[in-house]
């Protein structure tokens, strides 16, 4: 955007116009009342307007804004005017623009921007979360498996300890019985029939 369409711009152009025909005026006035510094403010006023009306032609007009177009009928005297997303008015029919259209495009659009809302309302929420007990959380949780690895490292030596003791009492189990038969053969030899002299 140029300087000469900013508002800055149209302000400052409106206010030296306002004060070059105060200026004017006032001059007018003293001359009027036959003042003595009446011609001095009529020719720096007079001039003042000068400049302002050469710089006007010089710049060129604002930009005109043709709401016939929106508003078809705008420029006849007796027309009946709607807006064109109220649908043709009659006399005046603006090809490929259709009320029902416009709306179903703007239903659309709403529908988008209240599922933008929905998610922005849920980005807001998770903002809203407070994660300051999370690392507490965290470093239980760590704990809690560290001695769960550890139970399981003791229930595999438990293991592997009860394999043993098993193989052990195996062992034991067939000794005893090794001495159980030699000790029932002892028992036997020893009850078998003795040599009586008499």
């Amino acid at each position: 955007m140029s300087f000469i369409h900013s508002k800055v711009f149209k302000y400052f152009k409106n206010l030296v116009i306002g004060l070059g025909a105060a200026v004017v005026l006032l001059g007018a006035l003293a001359k009027l009342l036959s003042h003595p510094l009446a011609d001095m403010m009529l020719t720096v006023g007079l001039c003042t307007e000068a400049a302002i009306f050469a710089f006007l032609g010089i710049i060129g007009p604002e930009k005109d804004y043709y709401w016939e177009k929106l508003y078809p009928g705008l420029d006849q005297y007796n027309s009946r005017v709607n807006p064109l997303a109220a649908g043709p008015t009659g006399a005046v029919d603006m090809p490929g623009l259709n009320g029902q259209v416009v709306e179903q495009q703007l239903g659309g659009m709403l529908t988008e921007l209240q599922g933008m809302s929905k998610s922005l309302g849920s980005l807001k929420a998770l903002q809203e979360v407070d994660f300051s007990g999370t690392g507490e959380q965290l470093k239980t949780m760590n704990n809690f498996y560290t001695r769960l690895n550890e139970a399981m490292a003791d229930l595999t030596d438990s293991a592997d300890e009860a394999k043993i003791y098993k193989e052990q009492l195996s062992s034991l189990n067939r000794n005893l019985g090794s001495l159980n038969s030699v000790y029932g053969n002892m028992l036997n030899a020893m009850s078998g029939p003795r040599n009586t002299n008499v």
